[in-house]
């Protein structure tokens, strides 16, 4: 049962809040020094201590510190002068210790922000806090028509995941998105993800696990005051499904008010297929985690000195690089928006810094590649083509070695792994015909062939020459230079534009 999302809009109010998971990049683990390799062999990085062997004692990773001190200041968050880590208790197949070492009440970062730009407005997303913790393992269940553990035959865990790095970002609720709830939510989480890649604090790809998000909704009565209860939706694993998770939970949220029903705080799954969430467990009353002092670690205190040293040493950050972007490059708000959406400010920068104009890079990477992108559901930064390799077809190009038809071919073949475009070009035979005898010769043969259009031409219809040049095109597949072509054509014909 669900509502139609702008009915739902025009009788409530949205709340939103994210609670989004990024394992770090480190080496090793969070407690040990096992590896972090994503899809080693099950369970083959491990130790007694990631497993939680009698007597095993952990030691914190100083690069994860580091690197969540650094994500709390791009998110202008205040650093606390000293922390404690945490045992929150409570027993799952894929928690080796029955407890997680995380923190509780003396988060690491807290009280930041994360402005965000939807529909020409600016967004302010409030961070409650950014903590410390250690990830789980992975558990499979195996068996059932949904993949989930009511109806699997049995589960296998695989704890490789267990004890790596893991940093999350609570957002305080966010009212006031009204209709633009969807996208913001969306925006944010994408906004995210460019601050942890521009920090490389981790790879975020978020179809591995290493950047997830739980969405909480709520809805109130249009002109209320008090908040509706709120589900959230787990472990969302796409940007694009964060959207769609918004939209699916107020359209069902609305329709169960609307007949009188009650919201149930309880945790939600989404369905990629259907688009759709359903129900997970109950959170109506909240979960006693006895949490207390990790007593096997230190305290945290980061020297202020050495916060001040990080925060010198920030990157330029995402949102501050598309303004100085967008102004180099001359480019429409409008404009500038498609290369964000199509995640591909980065490709083209690279492109750019490898040689090529920016106009040319934004082209082909907004043009031709992405094209190829969407027709096998590739993001565009994993097509297998570099921006240098697209800086120098921009060269052939402009050159004159390659026409824009040719060089689509040329990135076809560099693409299908051919070689580089030099090499695609010799093997492929792709050069611009650029010899005059032989080009006049193929000239000669299309005015011979087309009298009707030639005399038009003399008569003064200069425009029939779009016909003999296009013949021109087709006798030498498209190696011809076109510009060239038509000048040699009137040229011969005794005829000037």
């Amino acid at each position: 049962m669900t509502m139609v999302y702008d009915e739902a809009l025009d009788r409530f109010e949205p709340v939103l809040g994210l609670e989004t998971h990024v394992e770090l990049g480190t080496r090793s683990k969070m407690f040990c020094g096992c590896k972090t390799t994503f899809g080693a062999p099950p369970n083959t990085q491990v130790c007694p201590t990631c497993l939680a062997f009698p007597g095993a004692l952990p030691v914190a990773n100083a690069a994860a510190i580091e690197s969540t001190i650094r994500i709390g200041l791009a998110l202008n968050c205040s650093i606390a002068e000293w922390c404690r880590m945490a045992r929150k208790n409570y027993f799952y197949p894929d928690m080796p210790k029955n407890y997680q070492i995380s923190q509780y009440d003396e988060p690491l970062c807290f009280d930041g922000y994360v402005d965000v730009e939807v529909g020409g407005e600016v967004v302010r997303i409030e961070i409650e806090r950014v903590h410390l913790e250690e990830d789980t393992g992975k558990s499979t269940h195996v068996g059932g028509a949904t993949g989930r553990i009511h109806g699997a035959d049995y589960s296998i865990v695989d704890y490789n995941r267990a004890g790596i790095p893991l940093v999350e970002i609570v957002t305080k609720p966010i009212p006031g998105t009204d209709r633009l709830a969807p996208e913001v939510a969306k925006a944010y989480v994408t906004e995210l993800r460019e601050i942890m890649r521009s920090l490389g604090v981790s790879d975020v790809r978020m179809e591995e696990g290493s950047l997830r998000c739980d969405v909480n909704v709520s809805l109130m009565p249009r002109g209320s005051s008090e908040w509706g209860t709120r589900t959230e939706t787990k472990n969302v694993n796409s940007l694009r499904s964060v959207e769609r998770s918004v939209r699916s939970e107020i359209e069902r949220q609305a329709a169960v008010l609307a007949e009188g029903g009650k919201i149930v705080q309880e945790t939600r799954h989404f369905h990629e297929d259907t688009g759709t969430t359903t129900s997970g467990r109950s959170k109506e009353e909240a979960q006693d985690y006895r949490y207390f002092p990790e007593p096997d670690l230190v305290p945290i205190a980061p020297d202020p000195a050495w916060v001040a040293e990080l925060k010198a040493a920030l990157p330029e950050l995402p949102s501050v690089k598309r303004k100085r972007l967008q102004a180099e490059w001359a480019l429409s708000d409008l404009d500038m928006q498609a290369m964000h959406n199509a995640d591909a400010i980065d490709l083209v920068e690279a492109t750019v810094a490898a040689g090529a104009p920016a106009a040319d890079a934004r082209k082909w990477w907004m043009g031709e590649l992405a094209r190829r992108a969407n027709e096998t559901a590739t993001p565009l930064a994993d097509l297998p083509i570099t921006p240098a390799q697209i800086a120098r077809v921009t060269e052939l190009v402009a050159s004159g070695a390659l026409n824009d038809k040719l060089a689509r071919e040329v990135l076809e073949g560099v693409l299908a792994g051919e070689g580089t475009p030099d090499e695609v070009v010799e093997r492929r035979g792709l050069q611009i015909v650029n010899d005059e005898g032989e080009l006049s010769a193929i000239i000669d043969q299309v005015l011979a062939d087309n009298a009707d259009a030639v005399e038009k031409v003399r008569s003064g219809k200069i425009a029939a020459a779009g016909a003999l040049v296009g013949g021109v095109m087709r006798a030498s597949k498209g190696k011809a230079d076109a510009a060239r072509a038509r000048q040699l054509i009137l040229d011969k014909l005794g005829v000037s534009e």
